[in-house]
C-alpha cells in the first residue's frame, strides 16, 4: 500500500518539521501512524516530500523528509463545469471527479438546477465542495489539488465566457451526434466540459454555449446522472490524453 498523503500550507524548507492541526490529528489519532513509517506531504501545487516518523505525540507527528519531488500541471489543463445538483449528488460528483484526475470544478447555476446557492447557504454548500476535493485529493495520492471557483457559484453567463476563452470546450448532451471519444482534442491550453444539472441543459444554456465555441457531445446510448456523467467522461479524456 502506497504511503498517506497529507496536505500542507507549505513545505519544510529544512529536513525536520512537525505536522501539527488537523493533519497531525489525522495522521496520528486516526491513522495512527507510528515511528518509522512513512508518508507523502503535498502542498496542493505540484511540490511534495516524503518522510518517515521520528515520534509521536497527542495529535502531531515529528518528521524527518526524506526526499523531494515536484509534479508538473497536467497539460492540457481540464475544467468541469458541473450544474449543482440536490442533495449529496453534487459532492459524489466532485469527489469522483477528482479521484480521477479534474484540474477545476465550477459550480453552475443551471436554470434547471433544482438545488439553488444562496447566501451563506451557498458559501457552506461551496464549501463543502472543496472539502470534499480536499479529502479525495489526499485519498488519490494527488500532487496538485483541484480547484473549487465560484463565489459560490458561476452564472450562465460566466461559463459562457469561460467557454469562449477555451482552447476546446464540449457540452454533455444527449441529442448530440459527436461521440467524445473521437472529438477533436487541442493539445495544449483548457479543455472545458460542461455537465448540466438533474433536469438537463435548457436550450437557451445550450444555445449560449454553442455560440461561444462548445461543441455538443455524448459518451454513448445510455443517458447517466449528473454525479456519474462527469466522472464518466473524465475518464474517456484523461485516456485519450495519456494520462492513463
Amino acid at each position: 500500500m502506497s504511503a498517506p498523503l497529507f496536505l500542507v500550507e507549505a513545505l519544510p524548507t529544512g529536513d525536520a518539521l512537525t505536522l501539527d492541526g488537523p493533519e497531525g490529528h489525522h495522521a496520528a489519532n486516526v491513522q495512527r501512524l507510528r515511528v518509522g513509517e512513512e508518508l507523502l506531504l503535498a502542498d496542493g501545487r505540484g511540490g511534495t516530500a516524503a518522510a518517515v516518523v521520528t515520534a509521536v505525540g497527542r495529535g502531531t507527528l515529528d518528521l524527518q523528509v526524506t526526499s523531494r519531488g515536484y509534479t508538473d500541471a497536467s497539460v492540457p489543463r481540464v475544467v468541469v463545469v458541473q450544474g449543482i445538483a440536490k442533495g449529496d449528488r453534487g459532492e459524489l460528483a466532485v469527489q469522483a471527479m477528482t479521484e480521477v484526475g479534474v484540474d477545476e470544478i465550477v459550480p453552475w447555476a443551471a436554470s434547471r438546477s433544482v438545488a439553488q446557492w444562496r447566501g451563506d447557504r451557498g458559501v457552506r454548500a461551496r464549501e463543502k465542495w472543496a472539502a470534499t476535493a480536499r479529502e479525495a485529493a489526499k485519498q488519490a495520492r494527488r500532487a496538485w489539488l483541484p480547484v473549487v471557483a465560484g463565489s459560490p457559484d458561476e452564472s450562465t453567463q460566466t461559463v459562457v465566457r469561460r467557454i469562449a476563452g477555451a482552447a476546446g470546450a464540449f457540452v454533455l448532451h444527449e441529442e448530440a451526434e459527436e461521440r467524445l471519444t473521437t472529438a477533436d482534442l487541442p493539445a495544449t491550453g483548457e479543455i472545458v466540459l460542461v455537465v448540466g444539472p438533474e433536469g438537463g441543459i435548457a436550450p437557451a444554456e445550450l444555445s449560449a454555449f454553442r455560440e461561444a465555441g462548445a461543441r455538443p457531445v455524448r459518451l454513448g446510448p445510455s443517458v447517466l446522472r449528473t454525479s456519474t456523467a462527469g466522472v464518466a467522461a473524465l475518464a474517456v479524456l484523461a485516456t485519450r490524453l495519456a494520462r492513463w
